[in-house]
């Protein structure tokens, strides 16, 4: 891969790291619920489903998928369905009056959370790769980007590495990112009604994203 071709690929990462998603949101509820060092694993597991999203768009398996009217619709709908749950859970999400001792019981988890409190490691580092992994969405918007920056002309197999890592660096930084802008937002939502109001909010957009995936059409095969 040319350095001005790695230029542009690092500069779609940026744009499309930042741009609001499923990905974003479970970052921040995290990161506002445990802290960033508590979010890191849903990181984590986010940054594993981007990788996978990748290594199956760029091997052309998600070019498949679109193809497939079957495939694309069975990863759309528990991709759907999945956000729809998790969102769901987010809203139900018990609040406490004390936020020192409260633990959170949803998949989100309840905002009053402290750093140390909240599912363990793995169990959010699998919520995290569940919810890249079953967005159709990614898999769309890889299939269409990446073959502007692959050369057919080398290796693909040299090229798919060096974007990956590139891709996955820079949505790291983004996550965490969110993750401390919203953990910065603890000492505002000390109150049992504004964390009920945030869990709603982000459950409310979470449910919104599962249900926008039903309207996702597979390009023509």
């Amino acid at each position: 891969m040319d350095f001005h071709v790695w230029l542009a690929f690092f500069a779609a990462c940026w744009v499309i790291a930042v741009s609001p998603g499923s990905g974003a949101v479970l970052a921040m509820t995290h990161g506002l619920a445990y802290g960033v060092r508590g979010a890191s694993a849903t990181i984590l597991g986010l940054e594993a489903g981007v990788a996978v999203i990748l290594l199956v768009a760029g091997a052309g398996v998600g070019a498949l998928l679109l193809a497939s009217a079957t495939a694309f619709t069975v990863v759309k709908v528990v991709g759907a369905l999945y956000l729809i749950w998790l969102g769901w859970r987010q809203w139900v999400a018990p609040v406490g009056e004390d936020p020192a001792t409260e633990q959170p019981s949803s998949a989100g988890g309840s905002v009053a959370a402290t750093a140390k409190a909240g599912p363990p490691a793995r169990q959010r580092f699998v919520l995290g790769f569940l919810t890249n992994v079953t967005n159709p969405k990614g898999i769309v918007f890889m299939v269409a980007v990446l073959p502007q920056f692959i050369d057919p002309q080398r290796s693909l197999w040299w090229q798919l590495p060096v974007m990956l890592v590139t891709a996955v660096a820079v949505d790291v930084v983004v996550m965490h990112g969110y993750a401390f802008l919203a953990s910065r937002a603890q000492r505002w939502l000390a109150t049992a009604r504004a964390r009920r109001a945030q869990n709603r909010v982000f459950g409310s957009v979470l449910m919104a994203m599962g249900a926008s995936l039903f309207m996702v059409k597979r390009a023509a095969a």
